[in-house]
């Protein structure tokens, strides 16, 4: 029965995908939830469960290829009322998009045009919209700009997406979905890329939006901290279907379904550090697995790699006469990585972890200072990254869709290294390492046929981690590397990431922006800000006792459920 005082109502949602014989399979199945007007609506479940397909349907935004089977979308109020699925021009959806509906989407670095300025990409939604002057949507944006928290409001508005963080462009994009005051976001992961300080803002910024404009919300997330906190009701989707439904407080304290369960104890906790993390299929097992002991801490001796007083500068704008004329980026850094252990890098976005580490892999140049790798100087003056440490030195990037070659199959990307380094050199054995690989990452071996865009956000991170561990390092950056997976899909990867580390006496340095996953895995935690040094010391001393207030901040922004 249709619920018309409801702003969102799925009545029975069916989509189909064809395969390589045009055979249609369903994946969403049977989807049926109420969106009241004013409501936060959470769904959660992993990657390729069909919370991003259920909300591409909504926006009108379904690939081609799809076929919608059954079902209605019905959306607004009173004479404002439509069922979505009868809209067939793309004009008729143009003017709901941005304007009553409008999205943040999961992937800012590719969501965001990159021959456009920041400020313009917004501007131009109040000005199609709303039908602003010029300098009206300018002075709409950088006020914007200033809600979302972003420094230096004009600066950004002036520059290119690749100028500035991963999180300041998922501010831009909220800024963006907010512009226009719209009745329904929905928002696909929209705090991935942010570090606890600004999702915890960033979160309140939105349940105030909502509050001041009555907006529903559908929040899509595989962390179920961030829905405990923003959530009235909660949408746990299993392959396509809605398995358990009902408000937040009931089914995150109380989860009747087994898959539910496995959702919420993958999460890392900051109370204990168990050996491996559970995943799902320990649960949906008739006698899933005990919980595993606490791990031990680890003694480390020999110093694999160094770095003294390491700065990265950019150069800035002059616009005074005292204005600075660089961005200290990474600034006077000094430090040390033991063999074999783990060490945590964290702060806020813009705090210099990412360039820290991309200069460690001889990606970005160090202005002063120096960085030494087995007693060679790798960064720092005019030294040149040594080509011999290219296979022993790797990272694993933030941004999964970006680092990897849209032309080639998953089979050509990850068999690359292996050329590159004349690692192997039969077809045959290529294609073996290719699919233990795959199958390390928990990926079918069908995907090596695949290509990039053929994947969730998650499933491309897996591979991209599969194409790092190809070459069989000893020194690894994490930039960010866990935090496109959903919580179970993440217990899998860092459970591999700790048996790799002990089973071929691998070094980590773990960039991320969450906290739970950095006190799991990691042995000694740095804590930055601003590109210096804030804090550094044993991962269960400092969240125990941090020593500094700006460490203490970081540790009280953690969700918890």
């Amino acid at each position: 029965m249709t619920n018309t005082n409801a702003l969102l109502e799925i009545h029975n949602l069916e989509v189909a995908f064809p395969d390589e014989n045009n055979n249609f399979t369903t994946v969403l199945k049977e989807i049926n939830f109420i969106l009241q007007k004013g409501e936060t609506l959470g769904i959660v479940g992993e990657s390729g469960s069909g919370k991003s397909l259920t909300s591409l349907a909504i926006m009108g935004l379904l690939p081609s290829s799809a076929k919608i089977q059954k079902g209605k979308i019905h959306f607004g109020e009173g004479a404002k009322r439509i069922n979505l699925l009868d809209l067939k021009a793309e004009k008729d959806f143009q003017k709901i998009r941005g304007n009553r509906i409008s999205m943040i989407f999961q992937e800012p670095m590719t969501s965001l045009n990159p021959v456009q300025r920041c400020g313009d990409q917004v501007a131009e939604i109040i000005r199609l919209h709303k039908k602003s002057s010029k300098k009206e949507a300018h002075q709409s944006v950088i006020n914007l700009f200033r809600r979302v928290e972003l420094p230096r409001p004009e600066e950004i508005y002036n520059s290119y997406p690749h100028q500035i963080s991963g999180g300041q462009k998922q501010r831009v994009m909220i800024a963006m979905a907010v512009a226009c005051e719209p009745e329904l976001i929905i928002a696909d992961e929209p705090t991935t890329a942010l570090d606890v300080t600004v999702q915890k803002r960033i979160l309140e910024l939105l349940r105030e939006l909502c509050a001041e404009n009555d907006s529903g919300l559908i929040f899509i997330t595989h962390d179920l901290g961030v829905v405990s906190e923003i959530a009235d009701r909660v949408l746990v989707m299993y392959q396509g279907e809605v398995v358990e439904e009902g408000p937040v407080n009931t089914i995150l304290s109380s989860p009747k379904k087994p898959y539910t369960k496995a959702l919420l104890a993958c999460r890392p906790k900051l109370t204990n550090n168990p050996v491996r993390l559970p995943v799902v299929s320990d649960f949906l097992e008739t006698n899933h697995k005990k919980s595993q002991p606490e791990k031990r801490e680890p003694s480390f001796r020999e110093v694999i790699l160094t770095a003294n007083n390491l700065g990265v500068h950019f150069p800035l704008k002059q616009r005074g006469k005292n204005a600075p004329a660089f961005l200290k980026a990474v600034d006077s850094v000094s430090f040390e990585v033991k063999r074999g252990e783990t060490l945590g890098l964290v702060g806020e976005s813009g705090c210099g972890k990412s360039t820290l580490g991309r200069t460690l892999v001889g990606l970005q140049e160090a202005h002063t200072g120096e960085a030494v790798f087995e007693g060679v100087q790798i960064a720092g003056g005019d030294i040149k990254f040594p080509s011999r440490f290219r296979r022993k030195v790797q990272i694993i990037f933030q941004d999964p869709y970006s680092s990897l070659n849209p032309g080639k199959t998953i089979e050509e990307a990850l068999s690359e290294p292996l050329l590159v380094h004349g690692l192997v050199k039969s077809k045959s054995e290529r294609r073996r390492r290719v699919y233990s690989i795959l199958d390390k990452v928990g990926l079918p071996s069908t995907a090596a046929q695949k290509y990039p865009h053929q994947f969730s956000g998650g499933q491309r991170q897996r591979i991209c981690i599969a194409r790092t561990l190809m070459v069989e390092p000893e020194f690894i950056i994490c930039d960010e590397s866990v935090s496109a997976l959903d919580v179970s899909v993440q217990a899998k990867v860092l459970n591999l990431l700790n048996d790799l580390k002990n089973e071929l006496n691998l070094t980590y340095i773990f960039i991320s922006h969450d906290l739970s996953v950095v006190k799991y895995m990691a042995d000694r935690i740095i804590v930055m800000r601003r590109g210096k040094i804030e804090e550094i010391g044993e991962s269960g001393a400092i969240y125990a006792s941090p020593a500094s207030e700006y460490t203490k901040s970081l540790i009280d922004s953690i969700p918890t459920i």
